[in-house]
This record gives C-alpha cells, sequence and structure tokens, in this order.
C-alpha cells in the first residue's frame, strides 16, 4: 500500500538525516576544523553538494511520507492507543512529530529550489515570546519537564528493548539480530539522552528568564564539546546519533507496519 512504502521511505530518510549529523560531529570531535550541526544545518550541507538539490527534493519527498504516517497515527490510531488520557497523549505527541518533520520537509524543499531557509524565528525567538506572556516561565518549565520525561521513557525503552517485538527480524540470523538490536538499543538511548539535555536548557531558560539558554541539537553537541573531556563525550553522542540513524534505517526495513485501526503491530519510534 502507498501509505506504508510512504511510511517506510520517510523513516529511511530521517534516519539518512540523523546519520549525517553524527557523521558531521564525528568530523568535529576528530578535527579542529570540523563543526556540529542540527537537522537544518545537515540539509544545507547536502545543498552544497553535487546533485545536493536533487537529493534535497528526495529527502522532502522522504519527510512528507514521515509526516503524513505520524498523522495517520494520530488520527486513525493503527496502534490502538485508545481515547483515554494516555492515549491522547500519545497521539498528540505524534502529531507534534509530524509537524516538526514537516517544517524539515518544507526546509528540504526550499533549499532544492534555490530559496533562502533563514529568516523564521528561531527557537530563542518563540522561546522570548511566551516567556513575556503570563505564566511563560511556567509553560517553558513544564515542556522541558516534558522532555526529560521523553528522554527518559527512551532510555527505558533501549534497556528493556520495548521496540524489539514491533520489528519483524526472523530472515536474519541469531548474530545478525543481536548486532542490530545492540545498534538500535545505543541509538534510542542516544536520542534519550539529547531530549534529557534538552529539556534541561528550557528549564535552564525558565529560571534564569533567558531565551538564549534554550539550545537546539547543534548547541547541545557544541556545549558538550565545551565540557573537560568534551572532545570524547562528543564523539560518543555522535556515534549515537548514528546508531539512531540505523535504527530508523531497521524500521524502515523491518517494522510491522498496520495502517488500519485497531492493530497492536506498531509502535512509536
Amino acid at each position: 500500500m502507498w501509505i506504508e512504502r510512504l511510511a517506510r521511505f520517510g523513516y529511511a530518510t530521517k534516519g539518512f538525516v540523523y546519520g549525517l549529523i553524527g557523521i558531521l560531529a564525528v568530523t568535529a570531535a576528530l578535527t579542529t576544523g570540523g563543526k556540529t550541526t542540527d537537522t537544518e544545518g545537515a540539509l544545507q550541507t547536502i545543498a552544497a553538494q553535487p546533485f545536493g538539490k536533487l537529493l534535497l527534493l528526495l529527502i522532502a519527498v522522504g519527510l512528507i511520507g514521515y509526516t503524513l504516517w505520524r498523522i495517520i497515527q494520530a488520527i486513525k490510531d493503527p496502534e490502538d492507543k485508545g481515547s483515554d488520557f494516555k492515549g491522547l497523549f500519545q497521539r498528540l505527541g505524534y502529531i507534534t512529530s509530524g509537524l516538526i518533520y514537516g517544517g524539515l520537509a518544507w526546509t528540504a524543499f526550499k533549499l532544492a529550489v534555490g530559496a533562502s531557509s533563514s529568516g523564521g524565528k528561531t527557537k530563542q525567538d518563540w522561546t522570548a515570546q511566551i516567556l513575556a506572556q503570563p505564566m511563560g516561565r511556567w509553560l517553558i518549565a513544564t515542556a522541558g519537564a516534558f522532555m526529560i520525561g521523553i528522554g527518559c521513557y527512551r532510555l527505558y525503552k533501549a534497556y528493556h528493548t520495548k521496540f524489539r517485538k514491533r520489528l519483524d527480524l526472523r530472515e536474519l540470523n541469531i548474530t545478525q539480530e543481536k548486532i542490530i538490536v545492540n545498534i538500535s538499543r545505543i541509538g534510542i538511548a542516544a536520542r534519550g539522552i539529547v531530549f534529557i539535555l534538552t529539556g534541561f536548557f528550557f528549564i535552564q531558560a525558565a529560571r534564569q528568564f533567558d531565551p538564549d539558554e534554550v539550545r537546539g541539537l547543534d548547541g547541545i553537541l557544541q556545549t558538550l564539546a565545551q565540557q573537560p573531556f568534551g572532545k570524547i563525550i562528543l564523539g560518543l553522542v555522535a556515534l549515537g546519533l548514528i546508531a539512531y540513524g540505523i535504527y530508523m534505517m531497521v524500521q524502515a526495513r523491518y517494522r510491522q507496519i498496520e495502517t488500519g485501526s485497531n492493530s497492536h503491530q506498531v509502535i512509536s519510534s
């Protein structure tokens, strides 16, 4: 079905982007001239390469596919999350994820056609606007706590390999399966650590009433690099992001996807 194909292409595209971010971060950890980047920076790096604009168009299509799949997850509820508070909260998370990667798809498209991707509001701009509102500091702090919660859940998910039962790995031998599962665990854990650090900086922004405290992925990687043994820490997190990219590729290939409702065959990744 076309929905399943779009979903798989979307997972693969997301994996490619995060793999590239990880590779660039490894380069920054091993050399003095390398620079860390985030998802938009990865797209800009692609745009500067031969045939980069064609690749960006493919990435835009893939991210649109991922966005549509997230929306289907939220509306049709193929994972049977239900309509209680917990289920609605998880389905809202799918919508949020879809909007984020839909925005990234738009950025990829603009870069592909030669339009500037700059000029939009940054995370700091949005944070400053929210902080200026009544209860704004509490909203930012709550968002930070939510991100930390997501990060902790990802660590739990990695430790207990909760993702394993949703993958059809029957065609692999035991050794191949163990390698894939362990790489996936590392990737999920690394993504969890990024979420926890992001949440921490949001809470710092609320506590200090300073929107500049907010960090995106690039800012987090730069902050890690500036710590004692920062290059080593950055390198480890970078390898984790590469592992997360591989995990997304695994999802693209082996995930059991059911687009109908009341199915227990899929899980959020």
